[in-house]
């Protein structure tokens, strides 16, 4: 097992971190580019998973240009500006405001 699996490991590991930061976007805002990021972070995954399989059956180039692919195909998505202002970390986090729901009622 060559040290491109570990590559391509953690290739895997920040295409997962970024998938599940638009989901909790999504989940926090609302916002339609966040939802789609999710939904297509998904089939993103798959092929980093793949690519991390291929890398471990021999092919590591083969193997790490998927990953790359991955990383490339995710960052092109467009999402709406969620921050403004905001620390590296809390934008590294993907920590942003709560959208208040229309239908709920605040009572006193």
């Amino acid at each position: 097992m060559s040290y491109l699996v570990y590559v391509a490991g953690f290739g895997v590991a920040v295409v997962v971190f970024l998938w599940l930061r638009d989901l909790r976007i999504y989940y926090r805002t609302g916002l339609s580019g966040y939802r789609t990021a999710a939904y297509q972070g998904v089939l993103f995954t798959a092929l980093a998973l793949l690519a991390l399989f291929v890398t471990w059956s021999g092919l590591e180039i083969l193997g790490l240009g998927l990953v790359l692919a991955a990383l490339f195909l995710q960052g092109r998505l467009s999402r709406e500006r969620v921050w403004h202002g905001e620390g590296t970390l809390k934008r590294f986090l993907g920590e942003v405001e709560r959208r208040k729901d229309k239908g709920s009622k605040e009572r006193k």
